[in-house]
């Protein structure tokens, strides 16, 4: 693993960037993935033999990058398990969108996931998804927001703002664009209570197009 792509490591977590399009866990593919990248940078990096413990505490979707928390411990992997359910830990997204948006919105549905198909929709008998966002720019009729996450259901930034005529520029599921275009979502931010030090911690990181729209 690049060392570039780790902001932060200790004894007991490490916060990282992930890469457009690279998987989190293992799958059918046998792509490359998060987990067993990390897994071998730690067995080489500490010259531990056999098995090495790595907690998956949350999840990106495949194709979007960004910032994600891994646990070195059990302790801390279940602590911080435990505040992603009870969203204590901030995620921040930067997210490019078709159209001009409001200024800022709270978006609350209720969704509900095919597994046949691996995506998600607004159904009255769905879970409850909730999120913020602002604007921070509206450029080319292209609207550069930046997204705060209350709950994390499946693909939901994809899926609400895709519902309220702003889909994700580049989201070939959700979205109006062509295959071939990256999406334009990214995990910029994360402010979280240190599982073991209780410390806050605070990380962010933008992606090369951010700054393009930005300006």
């Amino acid at each position: 693993m690049k060392l570039d792509n780790i902001l932060y490591e200790d004894n007991h977590i490490l916060v990282v960037i992930k890469e457009p399009n690279m998987l989190v866990q293992e799958d059918n593919t046998n792509d490359l993935d998060m987990v067993n990248l990390i897994k071998n940078y730690l067995k080489e990096k500490y010259n531990k033999p056999g098995n090495v413990y790595l907690g998956l505490v949350h999840r990106l979707d495949r194709p979007v990058g960004g910032l994600m928390i891994f646990a070195k411990t059990s302790k801390a992997a279940k602590r911080l398990s435990e505040d992603f359910k009870k969203s204590k830990i901030t995620k921040k997204y930067i997210a490019l969108v078709h159209g001009e948006t409001k200024d800022k919105d709270t978006l609350i549905d209720y969704l509900i996931k095919d597994n046949k198909t691996n995506t998600s929709r607004i159904s009255k008998i769905g879970k409850e998804a909730i999120l913020d966002y602002i604007r921070l720019n509206y450029k080319d009729n292209f609207s550069l927001i930046e997204v705060n996450l209350k709950t994390g259901r499946h693909h939901q930034i994809r899926v609400q703002l895709s519902n309220i005529g702003n889909p994700i520029y580049g989201d070939q599921r959700y979205g109006i664009d062509e295959i071939g275009i990256q999406i334009h979502l990214y995990a910029s931010g994360l402010e979280f209570i240190h599982p073991i030090k209780k410390e806050l911690m605070t990380f962010s990181h933008y992606p090369n197009w951010y700054y393009k729209y930005i300006k």
